[in-house]
């Protein structure tokens, strides 16, 4: 469900590209902040609330050109071995991996990673921004587009010594389109993506 730098995210990741330049964020190579970005996905659960849970590993990068943004490049992986349910003990680890690992769910064995490419990024405001982008998911691949916010930038880090971009991002999916199509519609089809990211400049 990447889904998410991305976290995508992400990821998802660089739609602060809109107003990159006028902040002063250098150009370059950002790497996605594992540790202060997620993917969170939330589904209708029959009818009655939004059932959530999020991936905790991923890993992105975002090639930004400062000058004129829309040319940056961004690519994030999010790996579906992190699922986390949030299933209540003593159960919890057993259903993580049940959804980890049956074939009418994540299946990790044969798809161990979830991507997405950035395949065009389009300012709409001062601070936002659509990342349009491919995302594979079960050995499918489609196009997923990203509603992003650019949160803020810093020109230095105060606990690193480089520039850091922060967005949020959101959008939907329908599994289905995914070969994914157990319990619907008890389980919603429509699936929605919450991404939150840091990126940190490389030196």
């Amino acid at each position: 469900m990447r889904l998410l730098k991305v976290a995508a995210v992400a990821a998802a990741l660089s739609v602060s590209s809109p107003a990159l330049a006028t902040l002063d964020v250098p150009s370059g190579t950002y790497l996605l902040d594992p540790n202060h970005s997620s993917v969170v996905f939330r589904v209708n659960h029959l009818g009655l609330s939004n059932y959530t849970a999020r991936f905790i590993e991923m890993k992105g990068a975002l090639e930004l050109d400062a000058a004129d943004p829309e040319k940056s490049e961004l690519s994030v992986t999010v790996y579906p071995t992190s699922l986390r349910t949030g299933y209540p003990s003593p159960h919890l680890l057993d259903f993580d991996k049940k959804m980890q690992d049956e074939a009418v769910w994540f299946n990790v064995g044969a798809y161990p990673e979830i991507t997405y490419n950035a395949i065009s990024m389009t300012q709409t405001g001062p601070d936002s921004g659509v990342v349009e982008g491919e995302l594979t998911f079960l050995g499918v691949t489609k196009p997923l587009s990203l509603d992003v916010t650019l949160n803020g930038t810093l020109t230095r880090h105060p606990f690193v010594d480089a520039a850091a971009i922060g967005i949020s991002a959101v959008g939907s999916l329908n599994r289905s389109d995914y070969g994914m199509t157990h319990q619907i519609p008890a389980i919603g089809d429509e699936v929605q993506i919450i991404i939150e990211a840091e990126m940190i400049e490389q030196k």
